[in-house]
């Protein structure tokens, strides 16, 4: 893949968009890309043209892999593209002879490129602590430090060995959840991947039983479907199972239960880390001293954590809660082109500010408690609420607006407008969600509008979400 590349025009440095599903192909891409040293940009490929057009602007890419239905998004940017199969069943089709080539065709990589570990491996967009979506920069070393990671900590879990663990790739790889799962670290293992484009609860039990799958990592939403499911299914479709790990969002101590009760067999853990941590930062296991579920687990063996007080930045003992602060080798570069966000995230001494409310028991276990972050988490996606205020605002109707979260039950977040229209509008709720609904993907869809007189603001103009999130509470 990265001689084919370079023999079509890809130098190091350049900025690759990869807008492709799950697919086995997945990991060829992005490894062969970073092989030649060039630098890759993950997107969902749901996404819509204004937001592929942004972050091709913002990263700065200039070739694209993507998939057929995607195409006509891409061409008005005009870059080259790459059209990418699901499977070997159509690798040999026409319109996919181009990628053909380039992973059969007879190329020599004549000079390899000298790539140092603090070279930019790959651009992936998270809104950070607040804030619209950032480039985080993650460097070779991060990527190095993430792989190590799995080597020594995912290896040493469990007696039997790697090769006969069997893991179903659900989560997408365009997310650093699924990209560092599936498309590096289980594969340095050795580990059998089966892949699926989208998730389908029906399919995956089916494929669970077919392929005899033991290691299902999930986020809330898939992990509540499993558990629902699990109701009706014969138990030798599932039987294989040995561990289901949760991550990307918080999970109910409800959900846990149900799911415990209903797999009383499977080992369930938890897992944390954030895209700018380049990964894992805690990871849990359950032992026959331990077995608190909703534990996220103990601290990743290269990673240092510390837990302060968040006004003053005091450090604070055990089992107090606070801000936690991580520094280590997987912790990304910065932010692309934002040295203002960067600053204020990475401190001078190295530590990551992450925003997320926990605290450690006496025995180093880690617990998430609340997030000082603006983010909402909708069905394990991130979605920053300042992309959909920019959206709001354009609406000639719209005089102002404010977008925070509420709580749903089955997916964990979904994302409410608060609009203030102009004298005179009669602009309704559905005018509003199907407004957003054409210019985003499906998951940041806004599900529910609230018309207000005032969006409630500090003296320097930052809108107050706990507020609006009080008022929700009260409210719907």
């Amino acid at each position: 893949m990265a001689s084919g590349l370079h023999k079509i025009g890809v130098s190091q440095g350049d900025v690759v968009l990869l807008l492709l599903p799950n697919s086995i192909y997945y990991p060829i891409v992005l490894l062969g890309v970073m092989y030649l040293g060039a630098v890759v940009t993950p997107l969902n490929p749901l996404s819509s043209v204004g937001e592929i057009r942004k972050q091709v602007n913002d990263s700065g890419a200039s070739f694209a892999f993507t998939i057929p239905e995607n195409v006509k998004k891409l061409e008005p940017l005009g870059m080259p593209i790459i059209v990418v199969p699901e499977n070997e069943n159509g690798l040999k089709h026409e319109s996919f002879s181009c990628f053909f080539n380039l992973i059969y065709g007879n190329f020599d990589l004549s000079q390899k490129p000298v790539i140092k570990q603090e070279d930019t491996a790959a651009i992936l967009y998270s809104s950070g602590t607040t804030g619209a979506s950032k480039g985080v920069v993650l460097t070779h070393r991060n990527f190095i430090a993430m792989v190590e990671l799995f080597m020594r900590f995912q290896a040493s879990q469990y007696e039997y060995s790697s090769s006969k663990k069997v893991y179903l790739a659900v989560v997408p790889m365009f997310h650093l959840y699924g990209l560092s799962h599936f498309a590096m670290g289980l594969l340095s293992l050795g580990s059998t991947i089966v892949v699926m484009r989208k998730f389908d609860i029906d399919e995956a039990i089916t494929v669970i039983g077919k392929y005899n799958v033991t290691h299902f990592n999930v986020v809330p939403p898939i992990l509540s479907a499993l558990t629902t499911k699990a109701k009706g299914v014969k138990g030798s479709k599932l039987q294989s199972l040995r561990q289901v790990t949760c991550s990307a969002a918080p999970l109910s101590i409800g959900a846990i239960d149900d799911f415990v009760q209903a797999f009383p067999n499977v080992d369930f853990i938890q897992g944390y880390g954030m895209t700018e941590s380049g990964g894992s930062v805690a990871h849990g296991f359950n032992t026959e001293k331990f077995h608190n579920y909703s534990s996220l687990g103990l601290l990743a063996p290269n990673m240092e954590a510390k837990v302060v007080d968040w006004n003053s930045g005091a450090f604070l003992p055990p089992g107090s809660n606070g801000e936690i602060w991580l520094r280590g080798p997987s912790i990304m570069k910065g932010y692309l082109n934002n040295e203002e966000a960067t600053m204020s995230t990475i401190d001078k001494d190295g530590w990551l500010h992450t925003g997320d409310i926990v605290y450690f028991d006496q025995d180093g276990y880690l617990f998430l408690s609340d997030r000082l972050k603006d983010m909402i988490k909708y069905k394990g996606f991130q979605i920053a609420p300042g992309d959909l205020e920019a959206v709001l605002i354009l609406h000639p109707e719209i005089v102002d607006a404010a977008v925070t979260s509420a709580k749903h039950g089955e997916a964990g977040e979904i994302p409410v407008a608060f609009v203030v229209k102009k004298v005179g509008s009669v602009l309704s709720t559905k005018d509003v969600i199907d407004y957003v609904a054409k210019q985003v993907a499906p998951h940041k869809k806004i599900r529910k509008v609230v018309f207000t007189d005032k969006i409630p603001r500090s003296a320097t103009g930052k809108i107050l979400r706990r507020q609006l999130k009080n008022y929700l509470t009260c409210k719907l």
